[in-house]
């Protein structure tokens, strides 16, 4: 694939993922949104696409960064650039990201299992009740408790992947069906 075919590909990645990740702060008018967000598509959809990994790595995490200081201002008004509450959730990220590097080939089959292997990682990394104070008892009951009150908003991430991944994967795979410059060098073989 040429340099030029190369960066127009990255390009449309960025721009598809940087512009999904500002809708994130759409739940921030709409409450009753939390969690629906395109986290998870972007993390999948950064790793299924990017042929080089670092850039499936750091694209996703750059836009969920620079989202986060958005956010992060919308509700405390003040411009904070880093949490360190917030490693987790990055963990969490990149192993949704993982997840998107693996996928064998882009099917909803393969989209809707990766998306569901994300939220269940996410689910059950985030809701552990020794990482975020003392609401749940640090136990293994205080844990159950934890899971099951986090139930509305991973559906909410579950719906919202649905969503989002059908923007971005969806969109991806039609705009290379228009615009051969977007296909990988494999793609264009066949």
């Amino acid at each position: 694939m040429s340099t030029q075919k190369a960066n127009t590909r990255t390009l449309v990645l960025i721009l598809m993922i940087f512009a999904a990740a500002s809708m994130r702060l759409v739940s921030y008018k709409f409450q009753v949104l939390s969690n629906f967000t395109p986290v998870g598509a972007i993390a999948l959809f950064g790793g299924a696409y990017f042929n080089e990994k670092w850039k499936a790595y750091l694209v996703p995490v750059a836009a969920l960064f620079i989202s986060d200081i958005f956010i992060n201002y919308l509700y405390t008004t003040k411009w904070i650039l880093f949490n360190t509450g917030a490693i987790w959730m990055y963990v969490c990220f990149a192993l949704m990201v993982f997840i998107g590097t693996i996928i064998p080939k882009v099917t909803v089959t393969n989209v809707a299992l990766g998306s569901l292997a994300g939220v269940l990682i996410h689910w059950l990394i985030m809701d552990l009740p020794w990482l975020y104070g003392t609401m749940y008892p640090h136990t293994l009951a205080g844990y159950g408790q934890s899971l099951v009150a986090a139930i509305p908003f991973e559906r909410n991430m579950v719906f919202g992947d649905i969503v989002f991944g059908f923007l971005l994967f969806g969109g991806f795979e039609f705009a290379k069906a228009k615009f051969t410059v977007l296909r990988n060098e494999r793609q264009l073989v066949l």
